[in-house]
């Protein structure tokens, strides 16, 4: 492998400040992406955990870490501290030199867990506060239907395998920034499995797994949230020899609503008030998500940016039923346009009339400021 010329930091997407255990979380977290069983379809997926692990050898060992901040990778590659991955023969080995079991590793013929996936869906603020049901689709790995997961074409034999004598795993030596090191590893030829079958499945070229398209509803939950997700198990990858399947993570997208702005389980909306309207006061009707036109009783002498706050009229709380977040109405008071010759004189004839007791309050300067500012 030519040594990455990218920033470690930059791969793993850590802050030259990290510590040991932050390099260490951010490389498992992009090492799970980055797993053989998830990136099938995507050649470059090799290449992609390589140059994560490069990073991670760098910022992992103290005396590469310094000087890489020092010198760069022309510092590493002059002072013999390149990659060390030249012993391994496939992303599987990397997987288990740096992972083991973590990710789903078996001994020799036993089962192994499938990878997780995850995808998206959108909906609609209404349908997120409703609940609703979504079809998505979306490529997994399956059993494959034609050898039923035994990699051999049915009918045929399945036999030991010669390589490694049927145990499953070989032992290689290779070499690690601690000098060389000798470890078992699956056998190139079973995988693992100790068997070969004779005649290979012509659909799965014996692996006993394929990519198929798989179609489902997802139930979402009234009250989700934009970023939340849905968790379905046993919907994701297939596992291998008889290993659970991994799980299903359904990332629910919520649309934007022109209507309301979402804080937290509160609606907050906007209510366009005439000014005379807002000085009389009086009951009006504002939108509601779940409830339609709802009554909002507007106090006399209601000012622009004014709350009005109904209770449970908000989004449905996840998990709790019957429970609901507020709606907030923001009274935004209208100046009148394009009066009518009646109309004009009615103000004016009003106009006239106003006293600076009827403009008093009680709020100082500095309170008007910031309820101007923030409306």
């Amino acid at each position: 492998m030519s040594s990455t010329t990218r920033d470690p930091y930059e791969v793993l997407g850590v802050g030259r400040d990290a510590d040991e255990t932050e390099v260490k979380k951010a490389f498992r977290r992009l090492a799970r992406e980055l797993h053989p069983d998830v990136n099938a379809h995507d050649p470059q997926a090799e290449e992609k955990f390589k140059e994560a692990a490069e990073a991670y050898e760098i910022l992992s060992d103290p005396e590469r870490r310094a000087t890489y901040d020092r010198y760069g990778h022309e510092g590493l590659r002059s002072g013999g501290m390149g990659p060390s991955f030249d012993g391994f023969g496939s992303i599987s080995d990397l997987f288990d030199q740096f992972f083991g079991q973590a990710f789903g590793g078996r001994t020799a013929g036993g089962p192994m867990a499938g990878a997780d996936v995850a995808v998206q869906v959108s909906v609609d603020l209404a349908d997120a506060a409703r609940g609703t049901r979504e079809e998505l689709s979306f490529e997994a790995v399956d059993v494959c239907e034609h050898c039923h997961g035994n990699g051999a074409e049915p009918g045929t034999p399945i036999e030991t395998c010669e390589r490694c004598g049927g145990a499953g795993r070989l032992q290689a030596v290779s070499r690690t920034p601690f000098g060389q090191v000798v470890r078992t590893v699956d056998c190139d030829v079973c995988h693992g499995d100790g068997r070969v079958p004779q005649t290979p499945c012509a659909r799965c070229d014996g692996r006993g797994r394929e990519v198929r398209v798989r179609t489902l509803e997802v139930d979402v939950p009234a009250g989700i949230a934009d970023g939340q997700r849905v968790r379905l198990s046993g919907r994701g990858h297939a596992g291998e020899a008889g290993g659970p399947a991994g799980d299903l993570y359904v990332v629910v997208q919520v649309r934007p609503d022109p209507r309301f702005i979402r804080d937290g389980d509160d609606l907050v909306t906007v209510l366009d008030v005439p000014a005379p309207q807002a000085a009389l006061g009086g009951t009006l009707r504002a939108g509601s998500l779940l409830d339609g036109d709802v009554e909002v009783e507007l106090p006399a002498g209601t000012q622009p940016g004014a709350t009005i706050t109904l209770r449970g009229k908000g989004m449905p709380v996840l998990r709790r039923p019957g429970r609901h977040g507020d709606l907030r109405v923001v009274a935004n008071v209208v100046i009148p346009r394009r009066l009518t010759r009646e109309q004009r004189a009615l103000l004016e004839q009003l106009a006239t009339s106003i006293t600076p007791e009827n403009l008093a309050g009680d709020e100082g300067m500095v309170s008007k400021l910031k309820r101007l500012f923030h409306a």
